[in-house]
């Protein structure tokens, strides 16, 4: 996003008395601080690398020299930064945000962050009156400067409720999780999600494409299936949440059978099935507890009793959470 762009938009001031902070103006930080200019927030900011604040500056941003010049005026702090240790030093180090930052002030950290570090991190914020909230986002470098991001945010609901506007300048989907540390567990599931779905995805397409099929075609195909026109989250709401597996939607000894027809064929043309394998050593012990005629996503309770946790929530509930904006 360069400057001849930012020359375009018609920064006004708005009149809240509040300073907002931002510190790590990277390819999502510089994004999101822009937006928080374009809804007329008076911006202090500041980066390791004072060439990246350029257009911030051009937008009418005030230059920190040092992140304790900045926490030091700012009312309300964004950090977003590589991970963990960068999070820990922006925060406790010499000349920090702890040193630095008015008692009543709020900080939100926007890093992809260990849910332990955070709270750690919160305490010792807590003992200095500073309200520290987690607040990772989700939608890449593309949403950080359109706004289309997600923000999960862990800690204080009345902080939360008093920032909303300010959180709404950078995200359109703006998500109180729960107490500190919520928001970052919400990410780190998402993420984990992601990154392996797309490995499954590389398996079976591999598998496909390896057995005949153009890619083109076989993307249209399964784009047009039962999966591939749902949300990935959405399905799991009829079986899995509720715990409920009878009757079924689609037979475990059915789906097993499918699925041993794809190790099948990744065998016969000689596509290692990694994932696949995986998957159908659940499904082999699910059969052997006399599952079949259950639902074929029964197996997946198999992951809540090794994780040592419950999950059954109502019919009404799950409709209700599917229906929330």
């Amino acid at each position: 996003m360069g400057n001849e762009s930012i020359m375009n938009v018609n920064y006004q001031q708005k009149e809240t008395g509040m300073k907002v902070g931002f510190i790590g103006l990277g390819t999502m930080g510089l994004g999101m601080a822009l937006n928080l200019r374009k809804a007329g927030y008076d911006l202090v900011v500041y980066d390791v690398r004072k060439e990246s604040a350029q257009p911030l500056l051009a937008a009418g941003a005030t230059w920190a020299a040092s992140i304790g010049e900045l926490g030091s005026v700012a009312d309300v702090v964004f950090t977003s930064v590589p991970g963990p240790k960068e999070m820990q030093e922006v925060g406790l180090g010499k000349g920090g945000l702890l040193e630095s930052m008015k008692p009543g002030s709020v900080w939100f950290d926007l890093t992809t962050n260990s849910p332990t570090v955070v709270r750690s991190v919160h305490e010792q914020c807590a003992e200095k009156g500073i309200a520290l909230l987690d607040a990772p986002v989700s939608g890449g470098p593309a949403g950080a400067n359109s706004g289309k991001l997600a923000i999960y945010v862990g800690g204080d609901r009345n902080t939360f409720d008093a920032q909303k506007k300010l959180l709404d300048a950078i995200g359109d989907q703006v998500i109180y999780v729960g107490p500190v540390g919520a928001g970052g567990v919400a990410k780190i599931v998402h993420n984990c999600a992601s990154l392996t779905i797309r490995m499954v995805i590389a398996e079976v397409i591999s598998l496909g494409v390896k057995a005949g099929v153009e890619p083109l075609e076989l993307w249209h195909a399964v784009r047009q299936g039962a999966i591939g026109r749902a949300r990935t989250f959405d399905r799991i709401g009829d079986q899995y949440l509720q715990n409920k597996y009878d009757p079924p939607n689609f037979a475990l000894r059915l789906a097993h059978k499918d699925l041993m027809l794809s190790l099948d064929l990744g065998k016969e043309l000689g596509v290692p099935m990694k994932y696949a394998q995986v998957t159908n050593e659940d499904f082999t012990e699910a059969l052997a507890r006399d599952w079949g005629s259950r639902d074929s996503r029964s197996p997946m309770q198999l992951q809540n009793e090794r994780a040592g946790v419950t999950i059954q929530c109502s019919a009404e509930d799950v409709k209700k959470t599917l229906a929330r904006a």
